[in-house]
């Protein structure tokens, strides 16, 4: 079974409400709580980001970044939370100034999880194995 962990910032300057606007944009179906650093919670999926990335044409870029932080059971990616108010993924740097959308996905065979979110592409187009 896969886990998706998301964890968020509300830095003093930003409305809470925006902040979690970004967040499900993202992850519509996620249950998240506002404690004192920000939001935390689950989603059970990765729906709206797959179809997001494929959207936008940014497959190689999601697969690029899950892959490369995959360590085990473990992947995680961060994304720019100003950028997803508008329903846009933007993959953000580690420790941006304003914080970002740190999401981070537990699970067995996880390469087999990122086909199915990220898959190949050649040419642009998914390549199913």
């Amino acid at each position: 079974m896969t886990s998706i962990s998301i964890s968020c910032p509300v830095n003093p300057s930003e409305d809470p409400d925006k902040v979690l606007s970004a967040i499900m944009s993202m992850f519509p179906d996620a249950t998240v709580e506002l404690g004192e650093s920000g939001f935390t919670g689950t989603a059970p999926t990765l729906d709206t980001f797959a179809k997001r990335i494929r959207g936008q044409r940014i497959l190689d870029a999601a697969r690029s970044i899950l892959l490369r932080n995959l360590h085990g059971s473990r992947t995680r990616m961060s994304l720019n939370k100003q950028v997803a108010t508008v329903g846009k993924v933007s993959f953000a740097d580690r420790n941006p100034v304003l914080g970002a959308i740190d999401v981070v996905i537990e699970g067995e065979d996880l390469e087999a999880y990122i086909d199915r979110v990220a898959p190949m592409t050649v040419d642009g187009e998914e390549v199913r194995a």
